[in-house]
């Protein structure tokens, strides 16, 4: 009788480890992350008076870090900050400015901002999300802040930026992706980089107003960014 009820204790006590061994390996499957860190490096061009209409002219660098926090598979909130080179010319545009003046310009530009991304597909891996996928399309819009120091003056504007991507989940917790984006700034004075001679904030005398006649610069890049503080799929969504 004695081993009998011996027997059906380790019985029992087995079947209870089987089960929390079942369940934490179920957790273990179910793990998700809050948040993503990492890097982004790619091209960075301007848009204003001395380039009206040419995307991709004047390429230079751009690189920076970047922090995503996922709100749910489909939604997230991404910071960044970076900084990027642009360049620009009026010689050989079509477009003539007062007294048949040209213009150039070179300067660096600090951003630090945030955006709202919205994916078409629930991204992620595993069974936790239906329909999650590892190539995951997005929209992207926020608000940020653009300095560019001298030469000639400090710009301090606010930019709002504007663009699509698509992230890829290398591994469970490494994700890829590529960005194009546009800041629109309230400044006209990011081409400005002399004390004399033709100013392309003003070249005609006729100051813009609100968004009107304001220069804007735009990121082309690629990121890699790794999986930060874990949370439980099913306990949190």
């Amino acid at each position: 009788m004695k081993q009998y009820i011996q027997h059906r204790i380790v019985r029992r006590a087995a079947m209870v480890i089987l089960l929390l061994a079942s369940v934490c390996w179920a957790s273990a499957q179910e793990l998700e992350y809050n948040m993503e860190l990492g890097g982004m490096a790619g091209g960075c061009f301007y848009m204003g008076d001395a380039n009206f209409t040419t995307p991709f002219k004047e390429m230079a660098m751009m690189g920076g870090v970047l922090a995503r926090y996922n709100i749910n598979p489909r939604m997230a909130i991404k910071g960044d900050l970076a900084v990027g080179h642009i360049k620009g010319s009026t010689e050989g545009m079509a477009n003539k400015f007062p007294g048949e003046a040209h213009s150039a310009f070179n300067r660096n530009v600090y951003e630090l901002g945030a955006q709202f991304e919205y994916s078409f597909f629930a991204y992620g891996t595993g069974a936790g999300y239906k329909d999650s996928r590892r190539l995951a399309p997005y929209v992207l819009a926020g608000i940020g802040m653009t300095y560019a120091p001298r030469p000639a003056n400090h710009v301090v504007a606010m930019n709002t930026p504007l663009g699509i991507g698509v992230k890829y989940k290398l591994a469970d917790r490494l994700n890829v992706g590529a960005e194009w984006s546009m800041r629109f700034t309230t400044s006209d004075r990011l081409d400005v980089t002399a004390t004399t001679g033709l100013m392309l904030d003003d070249p005609y005398g006729i100051e813009g107003k609100g968004l009107k006649n304001k220069d804007c610069y735009s990121w082309l890049m690629l990121y890699v960014s790794y999986d930060m503080f874990p949370k439980y799929r099913k306990c949190n969504n």
